[in-house]
């Protein structure tokens, strides 16, 4: 039986009270709670502090280019269907240099999960502002506050009628644990948008910031209301709402396509050796 010892404990180079190290539990809980094994995972990630996460955790792990690790699951999911396929990264990574792949992601309907640590900045590359950063943010790259409206991850996914969309709060382990497995048992794209402060390069959205704001939907919410759940993605500054924001069943692209997979099926060695003739 799998428990979280399985996917180990590792020293990492996050700061103190970075958000990452609850998302980092979080997603451990709910891979034990999904009951997956560490071979039955991979973790692809792009450039970032939180694409350091999967480095953390026992399991199988692609790190590739900034903003490019949903190309990299799409082609890991469709030749082996059977492999549970997270993408871990940071809003500037997924949202800022990954952006169009991200709308791809959620037109195809892959049937990966996407977490994404929301810190409204660029945590590595010594905090310049992110896709997410707030007008007039005063950074040491934008000395006179951000010109551009920030972007709206949860509204764009909902609109464009993304499988499963979510946002959790790195201060709510549980309930975050809880939408992370959700968004795995989902067959579909599925957005999980991660609150999380960070402690060096954003003293406005903080942990208290979060916590006084941050607020569970009701029970009795329905997410699969599509005009309910656009009004929820313009909820943000005094209250923001957390859970999933909208979900649907329409077919993954796996199950469209069908004839994919390569994994486990048997190589006819003539009709390779004939192509590689005709390269001589």
């Amino acid at each position: 039986m799998v428990t979280l010892k399985d996917y180990g404990q590792y020293e990492t180079a996050w700061c103190p009270g970075c958000g990452n190290f609850s998302i980092l539990e979080a997603a451990k809980k709910a891979l034990v709670a999904s009951k997956l094994e560490p071979h039955q995972c991979l973790f692809v990630s792009g450039i970032g502090q939180a694409a350091k996460a999967p480095h953390y955790l026992n399991a199988n792990c692609f790190n590739g280019l900034h903003g490019r690790s949903l190309p990299v699951a799409t082609g890991a999911k469709l030749t082996n269907p059977d492999l549970t396929v997270i993408v871990e990264s940071g809003d500037g990574c997924n949202y800022g240099e990954g952006g169009n792949h991200f709308l791809a992601a959620i037109r195809r309907n892959i049937d990966v999960t996407m977490l994404v640590h929301n810190n409204q900045i660029y945590g590595l590359t010594k905090g310049q502002a992110s896709p997410t950063t707030a007008e007039n943010f005063v950074t040491k790259a934008q000395p006179e506050g951000v010109f551009s409206a920030p972007f709206n991850p949860i509204a764009v996914a909902v609109a464009m009628g993304a499988g499963f969309v979510a946002r959790g709060f790195s201060g709510m382990v549980d309930h975050l644990a809880d939408l992370i497995q959700g968004g795995i048992a989902h067959q579909g794209f599925a957005l999980i948008d991660i609150l999380q402060p960070c402690v060096s390069f954003n003293k406005v959205n903080t942990f208290a910031w979060y916590k006084e704001r941050c607020y569970p939907l009701p029970t009795e919410y329905d997410p699969t209301n599509w005009e309910a759940a656009m009004k929820q993605t313009t909820e943000w500054g005094e209250k923001i709402p957390l859970g999933v924001i909208y979900r649907n069943a329409r077919p993954s692209l796996g199950e469209r396509v069908g004839r994919g997979r390569l994994v486990g099926k048997e190589t006819d060695r003539g009709v390779i050796e004939k192509i590689m003739q005709g390269f001589r």
